[in-house]
């Protein structure tokens, strides 16, 4: 229960983060860098009186139909939720923080700082099995019937509302909402690598046993053993490779300097680890 409650919590944050950029940063910039934000801030400047919460509320529930009639019924309950939580969360912020104007005169730096923030969001949202929806889901459509890779397809459908901005706002904006997306997906990846920063570690040491010893007893990990032969001296060693968390790399590290000065070590970073005791198949 403690678990759902956390990552409940958790996505309620990120669902935040994502609509403080939008009200704060885009919004008044009128900066349109994809996703149903984007297409929200477009549509809004052509309909005023709609507000911008209502508007994405109204892009999600259409994208969610277009799934259903398309390719059915495969949301989970948390992506189905993010994506109307952010339309409210849009919306309470519209009605109890109103903006009359940017925040600065700078837009880059808005733009900078607010998708930094909103990608700190989405790293939130899908740290915890969920995902924000939207035009995610035209670009599952795209994927099935066109075969497109499901990455190009988003960045396919970020880049269309981007060009749209050109002849609704201008070149310039219409550039700056360019950068926007290339700078999301740049600044996603890097805050999803912080929150999944385990390494894989590979050592070889002539204290091979020591060292399983201490990252199965002092460390709390697991390990996998197995031998090789060096090309040189076609002795037989053994390999040692684990996965270990920066923090429990850095004790690991320390360790082995403090017994063996001659082990080899490589690490690897690693973008995802399913099974065991790391994320699920499904």
């Amino acid at each position: 229960m403690f678990k759902k409650v956390l990552s409940f919590l958790i996505i309620n944050l990120g669902v935040f983060c994502l609509a403080v950029n939008v009200h704060f940063f885009l919004s008044p910039n009128n900066l349109a860098t994809g996703g149903v934000s984007g297409l929200s801030i477009v549509l809004h400047n052509i309909y005023p009186d709609i507000s911008l919460g209502l508007v994405m509320l109204i892009l999600n529930v259409i994208c969610f139909i277009l799934g259903f009639i398309f390719i059915g019924f495969n949301f989970g309950a948390k992506t189905i939720y993010t994506s109307f939580a952010v339309s409210f969360m849009v919306w309470a912020l519209e009605r109890f923080a109103p903006l009359s104007q940017p925040v600065s005169d700078d837009i880059l730096i808005q733009l900078i700082i607010g998708q930094m923030i909103a990608a700190a969001g989405i790293a939130m949202v899908f740290h915890q099995g969920a995902s924000t929806g939207g035009t995610d889901i035209i670009a599952m459509i795209i994927n099935k019937f066109f075969s497109l890779e499901l990455g190009k397809a988003v960045l396919l459908s970020d880049i269309a509302i981007a060009t749209s901005s050109i002849f609704l706002f201008g070149p310039q904006i219409g550039l700056y909402a360019f950068f926007g997306v290339i700078l999301n997906g740049i600044v996603i990846d890097y805050a999803l690598q912080q929150f999944d920063n385990n390494k894989e570690i590979v050592i070889i040491s002539r204290e091979s046993e020591r060292v399983q010893h201490f990252i199965v007893n002092e460390l709390g990990k697991g390990a996998t053993i197995h031998t090789a032969k060096g090309a040189f001296t076609q002795d037989s060693k053994e390999v040692i490779t684990t996965i270990l968390k920066r923090k429990d790399y850095t004790r690991l590290k320390k360790y082995i300097a403090e017994i063996d000065h001659t082990a080899f070590i490589t690490v690897h970073s690693m973008n995802e680890i399913i099974g065991e005791n790391f994320k699920r198949l499904a």
